[in-house]
């Protein structure tokens, strides 16, 4: 018996799986870690806390399995995108790591549109947001200068841990696209923008395939996860690269739902022609020569949690959610907007923050909870809707994350989308797709695409339902004249943040 193992390193916690050859999920375990919000708007963790979960996490994995250790055939690995991650000289951080949804950057993206303006978009493809990684070195670079110079070169999360684990440095197309350095059609770190602002080429790590064997396990590393100092690590990618690989969007047509944290609508594309004006982002995938135009709602899952603790803190999701089902559609004429650390798309807006729009003395605890779900969708559907003004034809969403294990919630996202939406028999998100990557590097498989036909497996089918579907349509556009009718009165009330 041979296996292969995936690794996800999420925002809150990392998860290891190992897969046997037909796709089943022989074990699995994880770990949590902090994170630490020193300010308003900042968001870092310790990047050794990743290393530590990981290799925990690998312990337990080898120890509930019972798989010996030469069986293992390879290792990859999904990971937060974004973050930034400095090391100096001897690879040891300088400093913690500065997340994905930290907001802290807004001047330095505007220093990015001001120095190469449209030049950005051409070579990226993707306009500069808080987000990304270039605004958070060119924050360090600025505001903590002696940090800056110790740093000879950056990674992103995923990266620190293969690098901690295997003493090689890479970094994956997949993940390198969110840099805001690296010319996504070029394949290639991008010198123009680099020179821009004053960055050497060896700040940026060696570019790899996602199914790229990068290198083996160091031996001591090895003997702490319970491993083979042979096994193959490969690249890995991005998580909603691994995400769209473990849910089987491989080809032209098919587009994923991602509700997590954040909430993703992600849909392949073949070549990197089709131009969104940066109003998606535009990827390169974790298959190789391929790309995806993605949309993000930053707080999608991390609203309805918000919504349980603050409202429902003992309560399990199930009886929060118990009775959402039997409201109509619209929540009886109550609108949430999922703004609660700002927004990416359509509205890239660091400022802007929720909103319970409609409330009235009818209303009770489920009619808030549906439209805290409806609020979120209508958000997702926003890049739904850009999809389809640019051509695309969107009919068939596979759902994956928090989003698809709710019955209630699949059939709205099929009514609100319009779309067909697909579950999965044994959905595991970006860790399966990571799993998947060191399957193919492994040679299980020909392409991933045959990967995809063992490994994924779907389920059941929502179809849309005309009732709701046309309801929904008209809530949609009443939900887009929000942000125009909030942005203002948050902007004036941003300086009583604390």
């Amino acid at each position: 018996m041979s296996y292969v193992i995936g690794i996800d390193l999420g925002t809150s916690a990392v998860k290891a799986l190992l897969l046997e050859r037909n796709g089943e999920v022989r074990a699995e375990a994880s770990r949590s870690y902090p994170l630490y919000h020193e300010h308003s708007g900042w968001s870092e963790q310790q990047p050794d806390d990743w290393v530590t979960g990981t290799i925990e996490a690998l312990q337990e994995l080898m120890q509930v399995s019972g798989a010996g250790a030469d069986a293992i055939e390879g290792i990859s690995f999904s990971g937060q995108m974004h973050g930034l991650v400095l090391l100096d000289g001897e690879g040891n951080p300088v400093r913690n790591a500065i997340l994905w949804n930290d907001t802290r950057t807004t001047a330095e993206c505007r220093e990015i549109d001001a120095v190469l303006g449209d030049r950005l978009l051409r070579i990226t493809r993707n306009p500069a947001l808080e987000g990304f990684t270039l605004p958070k070195i060119l924050w360090v670079k600025k505001h903590e200068p002696i940090a800056f110079a110790k740093s000879e070169l950056f990674l992103l999360p995923k990266d620190y841990v293969r690098y901690r684990l295997t003493g090689q440095l890479h970094m994956d197309y997949s993940d390198a696209a969110g840099t805001l350095l690296l010319d996504i059609a070029g394949k290639s770190w991008s010198a123009e923008v680099l020179s821009a602002f004053g960055l050497v080429a060896s700040f940026c790590p060696p570019l790899a395939e996602s199914h790229a064997c990068v290198g083996t396990l160091l031996p001591e590393q090895a003997a702490r996860c319970g491993l083979s100092a042979e096994t193959k690590v490969f690249a890995g990618g991005a998580d909603n690269a691994c995400g769209a690989i473990g849910a089987g969007i491989l080809e032209e047509g098919l587009t994923m739902c991602s509700i997590g944290t954040s909430g993703v609508i992600l849909s392949y594309e073949q070549g990197s022609s089709r131009d969104y004006e940066g109003k998606v982002h535009f990827f390169n995938h974790g298959k190789q020569e391929a790309f995806y135009a993605m949309g993000v709602t930053l707080a999608a899952g991390y609203s309805l949690s918000w919504f349980k603790n603050t409202f429902a803190k003992d309560e399990s999701f199930n009886d929060l959610l118990a009775g959402a089902g039997d409201v109509e559609p619209g929540a009886n004429g109550l609108l949430f907007t999922p703004y609660l650390v700002g927004e990416r798309t359509p509205h890239a807006d660091s400022v802007i923050r929720g909103s319970f729009i409609g409330i009235d003395g009818s209303h009770e605890r489920t009619h808030f909870a549906r439209a805290v779900m409806e609020g979120i969708t209508f958000s997702l559907n926003e890049s739904v809707d850009l999809f389809r003004a640019a051509g695309k034809t969107v009919d068939t969403i596979i759902s994956i994350g928090g989003g698809a294990q709710n019955p209630v919630w699949l059939q709205m996202q099929a009514d609100i989308f319009n779309a067909n939406v697909v579950a999965l028999e044994n959905e595991q998100g970006p860790g399966l797709g990571a799993a998947m990557l060191a399957a193919y590097g492994s040679g299980w498989f020909d392409s991933l695409d045959a990967c995809a036909e063992r490994f994924v497996k779907r389920s059941a089918v929502y179809t849309p339902q005309p009732s709701a579907a046309a309801a929904y349509e008209g809530l949609f556009r009443i939900y887009q004249q929000v942000y125009a009718q909030t942005k203002a009165m948050n902007e004036s009330l941003k300086e009583y943040r604390h």
